[in-house]
């Protein structure tokens, strides 16, 4: 193990950032006022001005722009899985194209395959994230059809119907999210192909993208504007 401490290292370091970056941006004061939070007020600014037109065809054709948008990241999960067992596959080859190098990046044939199979599992993690967001677009859609017409905008059932489909709305998003970030995440995984060093770096790099996106980009300024 002592060959492979600062792997071990790296990975820890992957795992703590992942982790620690997900739970600020969800779960604590300071992510409330990242974009993705500020554009879940936006949906329920959405869903109550929807009670209140009669025609609303135009808002299932967003819903359904949403919905092909998660389909698509579904699916490039799954080529994204087929190309990781590919690689993983080729052990052989990979160590042999590595040993031509002229710096020495051949890791051992047991380091490789557990480094393609935590390339599989992120993969296969944002597959499941992006197919249950696909899922809950469908029932977002089933809420808008169900909405009450808007001569009842003024009851208590259209205000619940409103914060269930709200709520539901927010969750796919937010799953979406998750899968992003799981891609965003497989970029910084890749530097360990390279070497640990090269894999904190990427996972920094990561990081502070992913960061400066939600917090400090063009958009999020926009969402300031008066």
């Amino acid at each position: 193990m002592g060959a492979y401490s600062i792997d071990i290292l790296a990975v820890g370091f992957f795992v703590i950032e992942w982790t620690v970056y997900a739970v600020t941006l969800e779960h604590t004061a300071y992510g409330r006022d990242s974009l993705s939070a500020r554009m879940n007020v936006y949906r329920e600014v959405w869903i109550r001005r929807l009670l209140n037109r009669e025609a609303r065809m135009v808002d299932m054709q967003i819903m359904a722009s949403l919905q092909n948008g998660t389909a698509f990241f579904a699916s490039t999960s799954l080529l994204a899985i087929g190309g990781a067992l590919a690689l993983l596959r080729a052990t052989n080859e990979a160590l042999a194209v590595l040993g031509t190098l002229p710096v020495n990046l051949s890791p051992s044939p047991a380091l490789w395959e557990i480094k393609c199979v935590g390339l599989i599992l992120i993969f296969v993690y944002a597959f499941f994230k992006f197919a249950w967001s696909y899922r809950l677009f469908n029932y977002v859609a089933i809420l808008l059809g169900a909405m009450p017409p808007a001569e009842q905008r003024d009851t208590s059932e259209a205000e619940a119907h409103v914060i269930r489909t709200t709520r539901l709305f927010e969750a796919a998003g937010r799953h979406f999210n998750r899968g992003q970030r799981a891609f965003f995440f497989a970029l910084g995984y890749l530097g360990w192909f390279v070497s640990p060093y090269v894999f904190m770096a990427t996972t920094a790099a990561v990081v502070f993208v992913m960061w400066w996106r939600q917090f400090a980009s063009d958009a999020r300024r926009a969402m300031d504007a008066a």
